[in-house]
């Protein structure tokens, strides 16, 4: 047996195992994420070797993109406006301001501890931790102690952090000489990448929800074609910013806001509020492509990386999962009237996850001189974020709704009990498991 063979046997027997006990799993500290990217570590060169990256490099990399771009699209449908009006001061604070001190705060911290990465190597580094990953710490978000305000802060940020992240890391490529995109130059970057991809993800997306909506009124399309369309769509989206030299990832985010709001402006009734089930589909899939991309980044960063351990790469690891996260986060959050508990918890939960991987292996692909270097100490930093954030997440998540629910009973003013609706459409691992669906 070949093996890309033994390679897909073993994906497919770690994805079926989780399968079976993911639902008694999931009171447990063990996530899914634990689960898939220890998987990797034993499958890959380290242990078992039935993958690595010089061999398989093409269809791991067409898969981790394929993953984060129905992520990106999925994660942008799903939003409303009344997400950043309803309680909006959370993710917009942590958007607005957390997510740009996040970068310069890793940019800055790499600079002493990771010693010959240019500045703007730097930078890329800053940028590719910057995005969560909600699904590393689901239990944060979906606790139904937590209070709403909190999981929906949280959630909605890490829906949009990394489509927010790509413009700086795609700006930071092109000002490294030798990759694909400094020889376009910034301008060139800005233009295609940023301004074309986004006019194309608008087109396309807007123009694919209103048809969706149009043929579901003619009662043209079937319900199992409709979960198929939504896929087709992001798809589109992503290969025609490909194809003009631009960004096929801001293309596919910017086409699930468009697509969303197409959708949600041309349906009425109980449509308006939950525009069809339709994303169910195209969430389900990008949920198991990005489990099995974290079993693959086991196997091909995160193992090796092992092998390559320094006392730097690890201190900037473990940095970067705290005072570059919750440094902005306390800055961004000040004045808000949110208690130290609450700032406290939200800026531990900014676990890293499939958005780093993959800009980790773009780079990668695009042979910048610090690679090693570079992947390394994303590889480290995300498999410590896996771990860590994975088995606090049950345990905090119970500590933090006690504290809320006691203050909230002796306190009429608690800013974190302001009421908000939350989003009926499910997010990626977001939602809670119920019993016997």
């Amino acid at each position: 047996m070949s093996s890309g063979a033994w390679a897909g046997a073993a994906v497919a027997t770690v994805t079926a195992a989780y399968a079976l006990g993911s639902r008694r799993l999931s009171t447990t500290p063990i996530s899914s994420a634990m689960v898939f990217v220890g998987a990797g570590i034993v499958i890959g060169p380290a242990v078992l070797d039935i993958i690595d990256l010089a061999h398989d490099a093409a269809p791991i990399v067409a898969l981790l993109e394929i993953a984060l771009s129905l992520v990106l699209f999925t994660d942008a449908m799903t939003v409303r406006r009344r997400d950043l009006r309803a309680g909006g001061f959370l993710p917009g604070r942590l958007l607005g301001i957390g997510l740009l001190l996040s970068i310069g705060a890793g940019w800055l911290l790499a600079w002493p501890l990771l010693p010959g990465l240019t500045m703007w190597e730097l930078g890329l580094v800053g940028a590719i931790l910057a995005p969560t990953d909600a699904a590393l710490g689901k239990t944060a978000i979906t606790h139904p102690r937590v209070p709403t305000l909190v999981r929906h802060g949280l959630n909605v940020e890490s829906g949009l952090n990394d489509g927010m992240v790509l413009p700086f890391f795609l700006l930071f490529l092109a000002a490294i000489p030798g990759t694909h995109y400094a020889e376009e130059g910034v301008v060139g970057v800005f233009w295609r990448a940023l301004v074309l991809s986004t006019a194309l993800g608008l087109l396309v997306g807007w123009l694919g929800g209103r048809l969706l909506q149009w043929s579901r009124a003619g009662g043209w399309i079937t319900r199992a074609w409709r979960h198929l369309y939504l896929p087709a769509v992001a798809a589109g989206a992503y290969e025609l910013a490909v194809v003009t030299d631009g960004s096929g990832f801001i293309a596919a985010w910017v086409a699930g806001f468009a697509c969303g709001f197409a959708m949600r402006q041309h349906s009425t009734g109980a449509d308006k509020e939950r525009p069809d089930n339709t994303a169910e589909f195209t969430e389900n899939l990008g949920e198991l492509l990005a489990a099995i991309s974290l079993l693959a980044f086991g196997a091909v960063l995160l193992g090796p990386a092992l092998e390559h351990l320094s006392w730097r790469i690890v201190l900037y690891a473990v940095l970067s999962l705290t005072v570059v996260r919750t440094l902005p986060v306390a800055l961004s959050l000040a004045g808000s009237g949110l208690r130290l508990p609450t700032v406290a918890y939200i800026g531990w939960f900014g676990p890293r996850g499939l958005a780093s991987v993959v800009l980790a292996l773009l780079v990668v692909e695009e042979h910048v001189p610090g690679v090693e270097l570079l992947g390394n100490v994303v590889a480290i930093t995300v498999g410590l974020s896996v771990l860590l954030h994975g088995v606090s997440a049950v345990s905090l998540a119970e500590r933090y709704g006690r504290w809320h629910e006691e203050t909230a009973a002796a306190s009429r003013n608690l800013r974190e009990g302001t009421p908000v609706t939350e989003t009926p459409a499910r997010r990626r691992l977001g939602q809670v498991d119920h019993p016997e669906e």
